[in-house]
């Protein structure tokens, strides 16, 4: 017989999978891709070093696993179970939370922050959400061994806002392959009458943060050099009743990941005019797809887009009408913006986010696999960024 020593078996950490019962914003798009690509990971490995087990509220919808094993657990939803029953089926291991929150008295686990826009964006919020979430993330932010974030500029407000240590920040970035999985749907193109028409293309949500007012009055300021505008997104009554005199203003609302796939790809060119954000998925996708990118100036959105984009101070709706003029009338413009934007895509990817969680779980266990407790603080980002 083998005088081997056994080899121990792979740790247990439980996911926090609350995220399955929310709507799908760019938080919860986080958690899913992720969560996929761990998946997937785990799967490919001859000896996985870790058995992951996602645990949720009754009632959540499971996307399709290969390799880790989910179940629902208590009978209370939304932060009641997040609060009481997740830390009782999580007891006897290491929690990890791909979304902002977690439980409160339970120290071994990890939480995402994806930014600090309570803090920084309070009047987005209602005061009730502002309260709670400052509190939570005020008292686990400094005891958490480890908190990941997703993107340098989050981590820095994750030490600012939340007093988490440098030293136990890691840094996971985003990616776009979502959307090779899916295809367009060109449906919504021809519906609207865009095919083979110059339009912008913008996805907004209610919310003042996302800074929807710059286009409409950089629309106005244009007059009748205004282009094609289609908005994605729920209808904020209050931007919509000042948009409605905006010439070429169309508003097509909720759409499909297929129905964006379409429209990112027949686009002239995409604006992303938000204030504040802790990444900026909705350019990368746009990127990814040869769309040519109009950003605002916000920290996190030139971190993602780098040298791959044209930038405007969100508060200037002139700067942006002058980049749409420029974009609109140059091609070769245009085409350097798309080239250089797929370039810049590639940089960015679930399979590098997942490594790096998976990576994190292992260092935090201390296991022979995980790497230097410096490593993934700041992670080397695409070619382009300064």
């Amino acid at each position: 017989m083998s005088a081997e020593t056994p080899r121990d078996p792979a740790p247990t950490v439980y996911l926090n999978g609350r995220f399955l019962t929310q709507p799908v914003t760019g938080v919860q798009r986080y958690a899913r891709e992720v969560l996929h690509a761990m998946d997937e990971a785990l799967a490919l490995a001859v000896d996985p070093p870790l058995r992951l087990v996602l645990l949720t509220p009754p009632g959540a919808t499971l996307p399709p696993l290969r390799r880790v094993s989910a179940r629902a657990v208590g009978r209370l939803n939304g932060h009641l179970w997040e609060q009481t029953e997740l830390p009782w089926f999580s007891r006897d291991g290491l929690l990890w939370s791909l979304a902002s929150t977690g439980p409160l008295f339970k120290t071994l686990q990890s939480i995402t922050v994806h930014d600090a826009a309570v803090v920084r964006m309070p009047h987005t919020y209602s005061r009730a959400f502002r309260w709670w979430y400052r509190l939570l993330l005020a008292r686990l932010g400094p005891r958490l061994p480890l908190v990941m974030s997703v993107s340098r500029f989050s981590a820095g407000e994750a030490m600012a806002c939340f007093g988490v240590p440098a030293g136990r920040l890691r840094v996971s970035l985003e990616g776009w392959q979502h959307t090779q999985r899916i295809e367009p749907d060109t449906g919504i193109v021809e519906r609207h009458g865009l095919a083979g028409r110059p339009f912008v293309l913008v996805v907004s949500s209610p919310t003042p943060n996302k800074n929807f007012q710059a286009i409409v009055d950089a629309l106005a300021a244009m007059g009748a050099a205004a282009p094609v505008c289609v908005a994605v997104g729920a209808a904020d009554p209050g931007v919509f009743r000042g948009a409605r005199a905006v010439s070429g203003l169309l508003h097509v609302g909720r759409v499909s990941d297929e129905q964006l796939l379409a429209l990112y790809r027949a686009a002239t060119c995409f604006v992303f005019p938000s204030f504040y954000e802790g990444f900026g998925l909705p350019p990368l996708e746009a990127m990814a797809q040869g769309c040519p990118v109009i950003a605002s100036n916000a920290s996190a959105v030139k971190e993602v887009c780098g040298d791959a984009a044209l930038y405007f101070a969100p508060d200037r709706p002139a700067e942006l009408a002058a980049r749409l003029l420029r974009v609109l009338a140059n091609p070769a413009l245009r085409h350097r913006l798309s080239a250089a934007g797929r370039e810049r895509a590639d940089g960015f990817s679930w399979a590098s986010a997942a490594r790096t969680h998976l990576d994190a779980m292992l260092e935090l266990l201390g296991r022979p696999q995980a790497r230097p407790a410096t490593a993934g603080l700041m992670p080397a980002l695409p070619k382009g960024t300064r």
